[in-house]
């Protein structure tokens, strides 16, 4: 495998453009299943981000019913510039999955538990953003799909590689990977900033990214999303950027 252990890893660093970003719970601290959310009907009132226009024609899709969280979608982060861990770059961008044979790789080296968790949680089928991460200019780059559910990594028991957990036992393995395929390129570059700017919007007035994990959890390198926060997130790429 020509990209060893290129992804995000131990919860990631936070992103360079979040300097306020709070430290995520280690993994001895990281709870190993996660606690059920209540959602809330979001409260009527203006908005400066959209979210208005865009909750009225969802409503009219969906009647306007209530219904609890639940994470259908993911957002997975991943470092475009070259980085060494141990001697060994980890850099892998959307360009290099694109690279790859059929287009698809192991999503490997991810070391906090509960990012562990939301891998072994992904479906078949379901899309996930692809997000560069620690780079001059964060942002979603485009959509893949998981071709293959949660199985052990096997960078955890390669002695060479930077992420090699001499406490996981084959027979028992601590650490999973999924596989993952290109989809397409967003139609646009969409830029952290711009997304934090409708989550603090949508925090005032109730709109969909209110609770989005990429500032509630910004160390997580895999994150889930609801069908609501992956849907507002993609009609971005129609708009212009700011």
């Amino acid at each position: 495998m020509p990209w060893p252990s290129r992804k995000r890893d131990k919860g990631a660093v936070a992103d360079k453009k979040e300097p306020d970003a709070k430290i995520a719970k280690t993994e001895e601290e990281a709870p190993d299943k996660e606690e059920e959310e209540k959602s809330t009907k979001p409260p009527a009132g203006s908005s400066k981000s959209g979210w208005k226009n865009w909750k009225k024609t969802k409503e009219s899709d969906s009647g306007g019913e209530e219904s609890k969280i639940t994470y259908c979608h993911w957002l997975l982060k991943s470092e475009p510039e070259s980085r060494l861990e141990k001697g060994v770059d980890v850099k892998f961008s959307i360009d290099d999955l694109k690279a790859q044979p059929n287009q698809t790789t192991f999503w490997d080296g991810v070391r906090n538990y509960q990012a562990r968790n939301f891998l072994r949680a992904m479906k078949l089928g379901q899309q996930a953003f692809f997000y560069h991460s620690n780079c001059k200019e964060p942002g979603i780059v485009g959509i893949v799909k998981i071709v293959k559910e949660a199985y052990p990594d096997h960078t955890q028991f390669d002695q060479k590689d930077p992420h090699y957990d001499s406490s996981s036992r084959k027979e028992n393995p601590k650490w999973s990977m999924v596989d993952v395929q290109f989809v397409r390129m967003t139609k646009r570059f969409i830029p952290l900033s711009e997304i934090k700017a409708h989550h603090l919007a949508h925090k005032a007035d109730g709109g969909p990214l209110k609770n989005m994990m990429l500032f509630t959890r910004q160390r997580l390198s895999i994150q889930p999303l609801t069908q609501e926060e992956f849907d507002f997130v993609l009609s971005l790429e129609e708009e212009k950027p700011h």
